[in-house]
């Protein structure tokens, strides 16, 4: 069983957008897929709740209740949707049920400067430093040909964490969410652009494995 985290100690950096739609991606890929909702806002299980019936199944675990006790066995990757304002033990235990964790970075000032005493904490936890888990960053909701994206683009390119794609903001993302479906599934005249911006995202997430 895989663990894939999605996580940003910041609020409102599209951690329950990523989440879904990685979920929903290894889903389509034929797996066994847990989704594990660790905020008790619900945003991953209520997109869950609406996902139709003839797409590929996802189970759904309240983490923000019991952790990850409720997990199927069956499932061979685990996508956690975790809280913002994860500092301290909280976010030493939930990089424990980690192997793979991505951190979505927004285009401002705020955010940046916010992700960056997140990435030096997260470096700092025992598991991370013994090479057990791979992180990754990405750059969220972007606009291209604007200031702040260039900024945002360098940030990363700067950053001690592999930068690992650029996704635009786009009403797809709120056409999937609100059917309970991920952008994969949305039809490919109408997704494409944001298809091609997640491969490498994709594929990162298909070789990237925790070291023993």
């Amino acid at each position: 069983m895989r663990h894939i985290m999605v996580l940003n100690a910041k609020g409102g950096c599209g951690k329950s957008t990523l989440a879904t739609n990685i979920a929903s991606y290894f889903a389509n890929e034929g797996a066994s897929v847990a989704l594990a909702d660790y905020d008790p806002q619900r945003s991953s299980l209520d997109w869950l709740e609406r996902r139709p019936e003839n797409r590929p199944a996802i189970a759904g675990v309240a983490a923000f209740e019991d952790g990850l006790r409720r997990v199927p066995r069956s499932a061979d990757i685990v996508v956690s949707d975790a809280p913002a304002r994860s500092h301290g033990k909280e976010l030493a235990d939930l990089v424990k049920h980690a192997e793979t964790v991505v951190v979505p970075v927004l285009p401002s000032t705020i955010d940046m400067q916010a992700t960056s005493t997140f990435l030096k904490e997260l470096q700092g936890l025992y598991k991370v430093q013994n090479k057990q888990v791979k992180i990754g960053a990405l750059a969220n909701r972007v606009r291209d040909n604007t200031l702040i994206f260039d900024d945002l683009d360098e940030y990363l390119t700067k950053a001690r964490v592999p930068y690992i794609a650029a996704l635009r903001e786009a009403q797809n993302y709120v056409r999937a969410y609100t059917r309970g479906i991920g952008i994969f599934e949305l039809p490919e005249y109408l997704a494409w652009p944001d298809w091609d911006e997640w491969e490498p995202l994709t594929a990162w997430l298909r070789i990237v494995r925790s070291q023993p």
